[in-house]
């Protein structure tokens, strides 16, 4: 049961994308040449959210994990927030702040998992890779869309 509640925080920050599609607005702006193409995103995204959902699940199974815990609500929640800023606002500056605080998030969770169990850790290796691609994609939109 625990497992579903992890997967349902998953998939209520999944539903942005949902809701608040890339659209004409991001077709039109200047992109980098390692924009990942649009189908990768889907495919990547999920396999983060099913990793994300087994890495809380197992983090409240272990002692000495509540600040991981408390750090895993933060990083489900800037997640969350930032599709509809970025996609949903165009809110570029904001998405590159939101982004820049969950990479920081995500980062530290990723050193002070591996001392308390290496499988979280290596869990939240490709979380911390897709994230440091979306924050070069995104501050490469930042810097060649200016207004």
């Amino acid at each position: 049961m625990t497992f579903l509640i992890f997967l349902v925080a998953c998939g209520a920050a999944a539903s942005t994308g949902m809701l608040f599609k890339p659209g004409e607005w991001y077709d039109g702006l200047k992109k980098p040449w390692f924009t990942p193409p649009k189908w990768l995103f889907p495919v990547a995204w999920s396999i983060i959210y099913l990793l994300l959902a087994w890495a809380g699940y197992r983090l409240t199974l272990l002692p000495g994990s509540e600040t991981l815990l408390a750090l895993w609500a933060a990083q489900i929640a800037l997640n969350t927030l930032w599709t509809p800023i970025f996609f949903g606002a165009h809110r570029i500056v904001a998405g590159m702040i939101i982004l820049s605080l969950l990479w920081l998030i995500v980062a530290t969770m990723v050193v002070l998992a591996f001392p308390l169990d290496s499988v979280i850790g290596l869990m939240l290796v490709p979380y911390i890779v897709w994230l440091t691609v979306a924050a070069a994609l995104n501050f490469s939109i930042l810097r060649h869309n200016r207004a």
